[in-house]
């Protein structure tokens, strides 16, 4: 009883000891805050990754593909069917955009991919990235008559703004939304050839030209539709607002390379449809234009048997499916010299592998905080011992034990150690909760923009806090506490009554 009242004595009147609970606290804090953040980054970022790639990437290491699409659909679902929720074929080749902009053309380097507009839907969740709402809820490359959201998810207003809506973030489940904001989408002069949003009917055959005898009238009619990754034709200006190269209704043309050897470069035009918005430049620098035309135009179709080529399948799998059990079982029955299997983590092994490794590094630096606070609460601790020697021989002439006195400071260690990380517990999950306040007062207070919404896509700073993580941030500041008080403790212990108050 006595060791845990004089804990507590020296709790309450060591003022000193202060400064190794308010230690405790911010790295215990800090290391909460940012292991949310992160988290919360990590987890958009790999959403918004899978979004655009399916469970299982099946395809082959030529340019020009394999035939035969249907057959090896089949193939799989006798290997692997009973995992499968949805398979869709691709046909992707690196290409390069082109589009007027008043006088001049501007030209970039893109990955032209041909997809399903039927099936594709069902292996990803690319439709949730469309500007467009038909075209979330059924994908097709026709024009619509207005409606397109120029920066996230939500059709223009009357009054010609675009309003970036209240987005779910994932997070904590205290996570608060912003209030609407806007930007008014601007279009640079004369970068627009026609009234965008028109309707317009298809009048192109299939290899792109337009039909014998007809002239093809730009205002009324369009190609065939592609959808553009928005960070091809869009930057962001230093007042806040969105410019635009090109608009839905605009007509680009798009350079490939042809099938066979060698690959001759081939044009088509196309019209833009829709936009696509990720946020992840790798993904916002791609362009979706109907896979059947694409097949025709790069002239991988069988003609006598109509049976065209193609580079991928995409693979999606039924809930709670082991994602490498399915890869495995597709590469025991394939031929690795001709199909690489894939899923969509191995795809993006190296960028996933660097954000754990910054996580673990950051963590570790972090850690070193409360690891300062552990050499704080020795050092006052083997003042405490010295100070205190007189009353240590009294207390052990009274009959207290060396294992009693040990446990006096040992006691002494763990309540800091308890006290620290409970306040920091507490501060830290205040400060996720109140994360995107935080920081916005904060660019307030120092004329700058922490956290840029248009950047990000998102209207927080997105966080999750993982309670096992919580855990062993809190477990491993109370045993450094715990730790730092073993020396003093084993030292006090040692002291021999007589001489500890002959000394005195």
């Amino acid at each position: 009883m006595y060791k845990i009242l004089l804990c507590w004595r020296y709790l309450r009147t060591r003022y000193i000891a202060l400064v190794s609970i308010v230690s405790v606290m911010l790295g215990v804090a800090t290391m909460i805050v940012v292991n949310a953040v992160m988290e919360g980054f990590t987890h958009e970022m790999q959403d918004r990754i899978h979004g655009i790639l399916s469970d299982i990437v099946f395809e082959s290491g030529s340019l020009d593909g394999i035939p035969d699409a249907e057959g090896h659909m089949r193939e799989i679902r006798k290997v692997a069917g009973q995992y499968i929720a949805g398979m869709s074929p691709t046909v992707h080749v690196p290409a390069m955009l082109s589009f007027k902009v008043g006088s001049q053309y501007v030209n970039k380097q893109i990955t032209l991919i041909g997809v399903d507009e039927a099936t594709y839907a069902s292996v990803s969740d690319f439709g949730r990235f469309l500007q467009h709402p038909e075209n979330r809820k059924q994908l097709d490359f026709k024009l619509k008559d207005g409606g397109y959201d120029m920066v996230n998810h939500e059709a223009p207003p009357s009054d010609g703004k675009v309003t970036r809506p209240q987005m779910a973030v994932a997070g904590w489940p205290w996570r608060r939304q912003k209030a609407r904001f806007s930007r008014p989408v601007v279009a640079p002069e004369g970068s627009l050839d026609r009234n965008p949003f028109a309707p317009k009917t298809d009048a192109t055959s299939a290899n792109g030209s337009t039909p014998e005898g007809e002239v093809f009238d730009p205002a009324t009619q369009q190609h065939d539709g592609c959808v553009l990754g928005i960070a091809l034709v869009s930057y962001h200006n230093h007042d806040g607002t969105d410019s635009f190269l090109a608009l839905p209704g605009d007509d680009v043309e798009v350079t490939y390379p042809s099938a066979g050897t060698p690959p001759k470069p081939l044009s088509a035009k196309f019209t833009v449809v829709d936009f696509y918005e990720t946020t992840i430049n790798e993904y916002d620098s791609i362009v979706f234009v109907p896979i059947r035309k694409l097949q025709e135009l790069r002239g991988t179709i069988n003609p006598a048997t109509g049976v065209a080529a193609f580079n991928s399948i995409q693979i999606s799998l039924k809930p709670g499916t082991d994602l490498n059990m399915v890869r495995d079982l597709l590469r025991a029955h394939f031929s690795p010299q001709i199909y690489l299997i894939n899923t969509w983590r191995d795809k993006q092994g190296p960028l996933l592998s660097a954000v754990q490794i910054e996580t673990a590094v950051l963590n570790l630096l972090l850690f070193m905080i409360i690891a300062v606070a552990g050499f704080g609460i020795l050092a006052i601790f083997l003042m405490i011992v010295v100070e205190k020697t007189r009353d240590i021989g009294i207390l052990k002439s009274l009959g207290a034990t060396g294992s009693g006195i040990m446990g006096i400071f040992l006691g002494y260690g763990l309540s800091l150690g308890i006290v620290g990380a409970g306040m920091g517990l507490v501060i830290g999950l205040l400060f996720v909760r109140h994360i995107t306040e935080i920081a916005d007062f904060l660019g307030r207070l120092i004329g700058l923009e922490l956290f840029n919404q248009s950047v990000y896509g998102i209207p927080n700073i997105p966080t999750i806090v993982e309670w096992p993580t919580v855990a062993w941030i809190i477990f491993g500041a109370i045993l450094i506490a715990v730790l730092a008080s073993i020396l003093p403790a084993w030292r006090a212990a040692r002291l021999h009554p007589v001489e500890a108050l002959r000394y005195e």
